[in-house]
């Protein structure tokens, strides 16, 4: 996200109040130290991005597309086999040889939310 993003999100939390709670502790002092973290940051990835456990950075300005990015991204890193089974054959079903009890000698639940 690019610093104009954040900064507009640190003030909508500051001034309300539902939001508020989002920001912690933490985030107020990364803030007031944003200097000498940045460096910090980018020094402990230019030394711990390795080819066996990269680092990937996430453009998070719209965050819905960056969840699905990040899935997406996630998932391309699994090695996929599709499992699909093979098409079956249903039997035939038989109903003469059962019959259902009738419905008022069943207990059912309450149908609050009818489709």
């Amino acid at each position: 996200m690019n610093e104009e993003e954040q900064e507009r999100r640190f003030q909508q939390r500051m001034k309300d109040p539902t939001k508020r709670w989002k920001l912690s502790p933490m985030d107020l002092q990364s803030r007031a130290r944003w200097a000498e973290y940045s460096p910090a940051k980018d020094d402990m990835f230019a030394v711990t991005d390795i080819k066996q456990a990269p680092w990937y950075v996430v453009n998070a300005e719209h965050k819905k597309c960056a969840r699905l990015n990040v899935i997406r991204h996630l998932l391309s890193l699994i090695p996929y086999k599709d499992l699909t089974p093979e098409p079956l054959k249903l039997p035939p079903l038989d109903k003469t040889k059962y019959v259902r009890p009738p419905f008022h000698e069943q207990n059912f639940i309450p149908q609050i939310y009818p489709p």
